[in-house]
This record gives structure tokens, sequence and C-alpha cells, in this order.
């Protein structure tokens, strides 16, 4: 049984007028908070707030890059060649600095946001830009990936530090990919039932299917989307059961090992 994991979201998403989630509660809640870069969402002074925000409750931030879809919030595929897509995580990096900068914050890891997430798991050559972009802005950063997935292995060769990640509220394939948010189930909203999923994560080393099977997957981070409606009960939810079963609830960068109450 795991003693201890990451719990985060995906936050910052707000642009001017347009508000997405609830950042300030998911805040009191999760160690890891990973802050849209302007691409697929985010305005500089949403993302500056809720860098402050951040700072308040001690949460680490990560960088959440993705292809630039501002109408599609990221979630549809691009073929993005390499050195386009090298330039766009580094100018995505860069940006999220300057303004953690401004807040007294730093940027310890980088997680890939929706489409580009989920292409890059098992797409080597888009994988591999993403790799290089990173490697070009900091090598100490640490990259969120996808549980289970080729990319980890690939990110270690080329020297990074890797996180395997779960999601408390997407279903799973038998193979340990995540249900398309086309299909019907893919998106849990059962604040109950999203918590025993991850309790058992912890406790057995999986959850169960869409398929109805048991599915192992390894994981040092759980998600919890910011964008859903859903978000502040789940977090809080998942957050109760596991510390209650004795799991400690804390940021998985080394400088920032702080556990949140």
């Amino acid at each position: 049984m795991i003693k201890a994991i990451d719990l985060n979201s995906d936050l910052g998403e707000s642009f001017g007028q347009w508000t997405m989630g609830n950042d300030a509660a998911v805040l009191e809640i999760v160690s890891s908070a990973n802050i849209a870069c302007g691409f697929h969402a985010g305005s500089p002074d949403g993302i500056l707030k809720t860098l402050k925000a951040a700072k308040r409750h001690n949460t680490a931030i990560g960088a959440h890059v993705a292809y630039p879809d501002l109408v599609g919030f990221g979630r549809r595929n691009m073929d993005i060649a390499s050195d386009e897509l090298i330039a766009d995580v580094i100018y995505q990096i860069g940006a999220l600095q300057g303004l953690a900068k401004a807040a007294d914050m730093t940027v310890t890891y980088v997680k890939p946001h929706g489409a580009l997430y989920n292409t890059i798991a098992h797409d080597k050559r888009q994988a591999l830009a993403v790799i290089e972009g990173i490697l070009a802005v900091d090598p100490q950063l640490v990259l969120v990936a996808l549980a289970g997935s080729p990319l980890i292995a690939l990110a270690k060769e080329k020297g990074l530090s890797v996180i395997a990640e779960a999601f408390a509220d997407r279903a799973y394939h038998s193979d340990g990919t995540l249900v398309s948010r086309k299909k019907e189930g893919s998106v849990l909203h059962d604040s109950k039932l999203v918590a025993q999923r991850m309790l058992r994560l912890v406790q057995e080393g999986g959850v169960e299917s869409i398929e109805g099977i048991f599915t192992p997957i390894q994981a040092d981070s759980i998600c919890v989307h910011g964008d859903s409606p859903d978000a502040v009960n789940l977090a809080k939810s998942v957050k109760e059961l596991l510390v209650h079963h004795g799991v400690e609830i804390k940021p998985f960068a080394p400088s920032l090992m702080v556990t949140k109450v």
C-alpha cells in the first residue's frame, strides 16, 4: 500500500470574463497545481491570480502545456511539426516561469494537457519534441505522464525525471488507456465512487476498467480535472478517504515535500 501520494488538478484556465472552475477552493485541497499557459486556456491576469493563491496554500506548481487550441480547449488532435512543437513547449514554460517569479513561486514540473497529453503517451515523434522542449528550458523539470505509457521510459532515457499519473475522474480501458471523452461513461461524477476507486488504486495498485476488468496502474500522482463541475467535491472526497486510511497527500517535487492537511 502506498503511504503518500500527490493530488493534482488543472487550474488557471479562466480567460478574462470567462470563468472556468473554482481554483480557490481546489487549491485548499490539492498538493500540486497544473497551471494553464495560455495556449488552451488561461489569461495572464487569471494565471497570475491562481499562482498567488497557490503560493498562499504552499501548493507546488507545474506548466500545463498544450496545443495552440483555445477554441477546442486543447482537446483536439493536431499534427504539429516537431520544431514548432518544441518552440511551443519552450514558450509556454517560459511564460509561466515569468508569471511564477512575480508570484514568488517556482515551476517544478511540466504536465501536458488534453490531446497533447494523450498523443505523446504513444506518439514517439511528438513525445520527443515535448521532451526536447522541456530539456531546453530546464533539465531539472519533472515530466508528468500517463501511468503505463511508453512515454515514461522514453523520457527517462532522455534524462528527465518522470512522475506517473492516474486520473480519479476518468474511466480506463483494460489496457490502461483512458476512455475517449466522446464515449459515454468516460468522465466520472460520483464523488464516493471516485474516492473508492482511488483508495483501491493506492491499496491494490489498480482500478476496475470500463470492461469490468481489474487494471493495474502504478501512479505517484492522482489528477482531478479542475474544469469538472464536480471538481471540488471530487478532490475533497478523494483526499478525505485517503487521509482517513493513513495516506499522506503531498507534492512529488523534492523541494516542496510539505504535507497538505
